[in-house]
């Protein structure tokens, strides 16, 4: 996982959607052969697959099972339908808070399975980040379709297009706050830090920070891809002849679209950085 392009194409194995469906005798036979290896007893010809298969499936710090709908893997069968819902056209108020709340209860519950699990965090921290992203996200949907909707200069197709894309800076924003919220004990706490050979030697507040920055970026990154092509797509492809003629089939071109940007904008994002970032010995 030293280059972006190794990193890209070890977790399209991690969010392969068919990981949810593997059953628990070969899951523990995974397990045997970690614990096989810590102990020098691997047997030769242990393929790639069974190892991807406990990182896309356990807790890498508690070696605990993750709940399907919040693993990686899970992600994008479980989210589509919640970014189709934030692409609706039309958007009345009721509906953009309800979208943008699961949304980021989705988001909340992702981040808290898969958080850095050294250090226990108290639940008070879960429900801070999590209402801190709910109340930004709403906040900020509703406030840009307010001014989208009292610009008097767009046209009612520019206004349409402009709401559009209105989910984008919403999630972000909400994002950043969720993961800032619900991780900010590291900070004030550090993170363990381990050597080359991943012995523990401390806990350093400048490490929490490195990483609680890069999981931000990831969060920012991520939801660009799925937020803004599918709005530019989909308003290409409303002008064709066929979906013109065939109305009905606007949600379920705008849910394969979704889906496609989706599965690329995922493994992108979570390929930006290493999952054990390194932090150099004097900056610690």
């Amino acid at each position: 996982q030293t280059s972006f392009y190794g990193r890209f194409r070890h977790f399209l194995d991690i969010i392969d959607p068919r990981t949810l469906f593997v059953t628990e005798r070969r899951l523990r036979e995974a397990v045997q052969l970690l614990e096989d290896y810590k102990h020098g007893t691997l047997r030769p010809g242990v393929t790639n697959e069974q190892v991807t298969l406990l990182e896309a499936i356990l807790h890498p710090d508690t070696n605990e099972k993750i709940f399907m709908p919040f693993r990686m893997s899970g992600y994008i069968p479980f989210g589509t339908p919640i970014v189709v819902g934030l692409l609706l056209p039309n958007q009345t108020l009721a509906s953009t808070v309800f979208w943008q709340w699961l949304n980021q209860s989705h988001n909340a519950c992702v981040n808290y399975a898969n958080r850095n699990a050294t250090k226990p965090s108290p639940a008070s921290k879960f429900i801070q980040g999590y209402l801190g992203a709910v109340i930004s996200a709403v906040s900020i949907a509703v406030g840009l379709n307010v001014l989208v909707q009292k610009a008097n200069k767009f046209t009612p197709a520019t206004r349409l297009l402009v709401q559009r894309f209105v989910p984008f800076p919403a999630v972000a924003s909400a994002n950043i706050c969720n993961v800032v919220l619900m991780r900010y004990g590291e900070l004030e706490e550090g993170i363990d830090v381990l050597d080359g050979d991943g012995n523990l030697v401390g806990s350093s507040k400048i490490a929490a920070r490195h990483a609680l920055l890069e999981t931000a970026l990831t969060r920012v990154v991520l939801p660009m891809p799925i937020l803004v092509l599918p709005p530019i797509v989909m308003s290409m492809l409303e002008k064709t002849a066929l979906l013109q003629a065939r109305p009905r089939l606007l949600l379920p071109v705008q849910s394969l679209v979704c889906l496609a940007a989706f599965g690329l904008a995922l493994p992108l994002a979570i390929s930006l950085f290493p999952q054990m970032s390194e932090v150099s010995v004097g900056k610690v």
